[in-house]
């Protein structure tokens, strides 16, 4: 992206950010901090051990709200909203009628409806298609005016204790309606990290003053987009647009558990006859974490051969993974080769180098289950 910094929103974060020097980059029409003078490999070993901040308003938030919201979103999506208790998170994703994912969301059983956290490459893409498709039946409600920050790290439930002790008790994928420092939030213990954490919606006139109250306590440090990909990556998270896009299913993105047990029995969402059909008799691809034997990364795009030189998929994210001290990728091969363990040979800048096919996560996940 070669967009100038007044062609792009900032966050209210912004004078923050480069008070405490970070690098800003463009992404998903936002001016975003890739990082802080620390750099991504401390932010990342820092999110481990103890929590770290990051500003993540450029997602999209909004409630879905009316007596039958619930029913209409469900035919959007794979995931069982209307089985959901209030005050629970279930992550699912947007379907086209082939099945293919549009993106992936946050959605929260809230009174009345539903509580939406989108990508921000696709938000105005999905609310508006949200808005079609629950039309007659439900109200949208963009909620422009708010931030989204999200503490992440093992050190993350005692400090928000600290400032907000309802949230003590709260479990991953729970939310509540908390003040943090006498400033109204929506809490989620959720996060895109593979620790412990929350996503804190927060009014945006006061995003600043919560960010430097987090920022005071002795854990916590910011983080960048750099730190949260490489996170992301060793939890083996998927980043719409590089490893789930509208030409995937939830099936042979290794998402199957998106779609919940009643919509498996009904149906009743686009592509169900694809996606139903792929749970009975598989897939001819599947998602999968791989391990390059050395040290040189396997980047976007690297192509995946077996043994014998032929062509059985592609690397679709891949770097290095600072708590692994090493480098590690995913990406789709055939179905036949997704076994962990199987031997396969990434091509990387025209050298053959060995790999293999391994399990996710490439570290346990710290979330906070009772």
């Amino acid at each position: 992206m070669d967009e100038h910094h007044e062609d792009l929103f900032l966050t209210p974060l912004d004078g923050l950010h480069r008070e405490l020097g970070a690098k800003m980059v463009p992404f998903a029409g936002y001016a975003m901090p890739v990082q802080y003078p620390a750099g991504i490999l401390k932010e990342h070993l820092h999110t481990r051990a103890a929590a770290s901040l990051f500003d993540v308003s450029h997602m999209g938030q909004a409630f879905l709200k009316g007596g039958d919201a619930i029913a209409a979103f469900e035919e959007l999506v794979p995931g069982d909203y209307q089985g959901l208790a209030l005050g629970k998170t279930r992550y699912t994703v947007l379907l086209n009628d082939q099945g293919g994912i549009r993106d992936d969301l946050m959605a929260t059983r809230v009174e009345g409806g539903l509580y939406l956290v989108v990508n921000a490459a696709c938000k105005d893409a999905d609310f508006a298609h949200i808005e079609a498709g629950t039309r007659g039946r439900a109200t949208l409600d963009i909620l422009a005016d708010r931030a989204l920050l999200a503490l992440q790290g093992p050190k993350a439930g005692a400090v928000l204790a600290r400032l907000a002790p309802a949230t003590a008790d709260m479990t991953f994928m729970t939310f509540r309606e908390v003040d943090i420092a006498d400033i109204p939030c929506f809490a989620t213990r959720s996060g895109y990290t593979g620790e412990d954490g929350f996503e804190i919606s927060v009014p945006a006139g006061r995003a600043e003053e919560l960010a430097r109250v987090l920022l005071d306590q002795p854990e916590v440090e910011p983080a960048g987009l750099g730190a949260r990909d490489s996170l992301r990556l060793e939890a083996g998270l998927c980043l719409y647009g590089h490893d789930i896009d509208t030409a995937t299913t939830p099936i042979e993105a290794d998402l199957k558990w998106v779609v919940n047990k009643r919509r498996r029995e009904t149906g009743g969402f686009p592509g169900a006859d694809v996606i139903l059909g792929q749970l009975a008799n598989g897939t001819e691809r599947l998602r999968v974490g791989i391990l390059p034997d050395g040290r040189a990364p396997a980047r976007e795009g690297t192509e995946v051969q077996d043994t014998d030189g032929t062509v059985i998929g592609t690397v679709t994210s891949g770097g290095f993974g600072p708590s692994v001290n090493g480098p590690i990728a995913m990406g789709y091969v055939k179905t036949a080769f997704a076994k962990p363990g199987a031997p396969v040979i990434l091509i990387v800048r025209g050298k053959p180098l060995t790999a293999k096919v391994v399990a996710m996560p490439f570290t346990e996940k710290s979330y906070k289950t009772n």
